[in-house]
C-alpha cells in the first residue's frame, strides 16, 4: 500500500516531466525557424557566390582561370568534366627543367586563359594545369609518363602528347592549331582506357600496400616476415573473390528455346 509520501514524490516527479514537456513543446517552434533561416541563409550565400563567380568570368575569369591549375587525383577527372580542353604538365619538384620553365609555363596559362581563339579564329577554351608527377604517381603510371617534363592535350577522352620544342608560342600553337596534326594516343592504352585504368589501379594499390606495410613494421612493431605474410595472405583473398566474381559475372549461359 503507498504512504502519502510516496504518492506526492509521485506527482511531483509527472509534474516535473510534464513541465519538461510543455518546455520543449514551446522550443519546437524557435528550432524550426531558426532551421529554416539558416536553409534560407545558405541558399542567399550560394546564390551570391555563383553571382559572384559569374561576375568575375564576365571581367576576364575568374583567378583560378588566369594560372596554372593544379590538378591531384581528388580533383583531376571532376576537373576535366567541364568540356573543355586541357593543356597538362606532368612536372617534379626535383626536375631542374620543370622549374626553370615554371615561369614560361605560367605565362603559357595567361595567354591561353585571357584568349580562347585559334589562329583561324575559331572559339576553342583551353585550360592548363600541372600535376605533379612525383607524389601524384596513379596519375603519372595512367598517362605512362616515362620523363618530366611532360605535355598532354586532353579533349575529351582524346589524349595527344606534345612532342614539340618546350617553349611558350610551341605549347600555345600546339593547344589551338598543331594538336590536329598530332596522333592521338590510342584508347585501349590511354589514360581513360582499360589499360590506363588498371596501371592507375595497380600504382594505388601498390601505394597503398607498402603504407601498410609501414603501419604494421613501425607503428604496430610487427616483425617484417609477419607483415609480408598478412600482405600476401590478403592478396591473395581480394585476387580469388575478385576471380570469383568475374567468372560469375562473365560465365556462359544457356541458350533458352
Amino acid at each position: 500500500m503507498s504512504t502519502p509520501a510516496a504518492s506526492s514524490s509521485t506527482s511531483v516527479a509527472a509534474s516535473r516531466r510534464r513541465r519538461r514537456a510543455r518546455s520543449w513543446v514551446r522550443r519546437v517552434p524557435f528550432a524550426v525557424l531558426l532551421l529554416v533561416g539558416g536553409l534560407v541563409l545558405s541558399r542567399n550565400e550560394v546564390a551570391v557566390s555563383a553571382s559572384a563567380a559569374e561576375a568575375q568570368d564576365s571581367n576576364g575569369g575568374a583567378k583560378r582561370n588566369r594560372g596554372v591549375i593544379a590538378l591531384t587525383a581528388k580533383n583531376f577527372d571532376s576537373s576535366l568534366k567541364d568540356g573543355k580542353a586541357w593543356l597538362i604538365e606532368f612536372y617534379a619538384p626535383w626536375c631542374g627543367h620543370c622549374t626553370r620553365f615554371a615561369s614560361t609555363y605560367e605565362q603559357v596559362a595567361h595567354q591561353l586563359h585571357n584568349k580562347q581563339l585559334s589562329p583561324d579564329g575559331v572559339v576553342r577554351h583551353v585550360q592548363v594545369a600541372k600535376v605533379d608527377g612525383a607524389a601524384e604517381r596513379a596519375l603519372s603510371s595512367r598517362f605512362g609518363v616515362n620523363s618530366f617534363p611532360t605535355f598532354f592535350l586532353v579533349d575529351g577522352w582524346t589524349v595527344r602528347e606534345f612532342q614539340g620544342t618546350r617553349s611558350q608560342e610551341g605549347l600555345i600553337q600546339f593547344a589551338l592549331e598543331d594538336y590536329e596534326k598530332t596522333e592521338p594516343l590510342p584508347f585501349l592504352f590511354g589514360p581513360f582506357g582499360p589499360m590506363g585504368q588498371l596501371r592507375s589501379f595497380l600504382m594505388r594499390s601498390g601505394t597503398w600496400a607498402v603504407g601498410l606495410y609501414d603501419n604494421l613494421t613501425e607503428e604496430r612493431g610487427m616483425k617484417p616476415l609477419m607483415a609480408m605474410s598478412i600482405l600476401c595472405v590478403g592478396g591473395l583473398s581480394v585476387g580469388l573473390v575478385s576471380i570469383v566474381i568475374l567468372g560469375l559475372l562473365f560465365l556462359p549461359k544457356a541458350k533458352m528455346d
